[in-house]
């Protein structure tokens, strides 16, 4: 983008440059009065500074606005990664949240399963503790 703008004003310059060695090449081999010729080159210097200064004035405004458009762009490019970060953020404590309430509810379901695994583990431990001890005591 700078490439392309260094070239608009790398030419506008060079044509302000060889339009003033232009007139002034042609002054000096007019046949005219010193007097004239300098007055004349005077007049067209002048012309020429106006001209310069005013194109001067233009890029001015044209980076300024340039300038202004990118800060608004920037502003509107954080706005939007702001909100889609924070959608984000609520889909994943969504995701966590629900990983959370299955793990939850399968360590409860597994810790059931245990303890009803314990009790009947139990429970045949002591039906063979006093099935040895009645056949010890037959």
């Amino acid at each position: 983008m700078s490439n392309d703008n260094n070239g608009g004003n790398s030419f506008l310059i060079g044509l302000i440059a060889g339009g003033a060695l232009g007139a002034i090449v042609g002054l000096l081999y007019a046949p005219k009065s010193g007097k004239e010729l300098r007055d004349e080159i005077k007049a067209k210097s002048s012309e020429y500074l106006n001209d310069a200064d005013k194109y001067l004035n233009d890029a001015k405004v044209k980076a300024k606005d340039l300038i202004n458009e990118g800060k608004k762009k920037s502003e509107e490019l954080i706005v939007d990664a702001k909100s889609k970060s924070e959608v984000l953020l609520k889909e994943a404590q969504k995701i966590f949240d629900e990983a959370k309430i299955k793990t939850s509810k399968t360590v409860s379901e597994k810790k059931e399963n245990l303890e009803a695994e314990g009790t009947r583990l139990k429970s045949a431990v002591k039906a063979g503790v006093e099935a040895y001890k009645e056949t010890k005591k037959s």
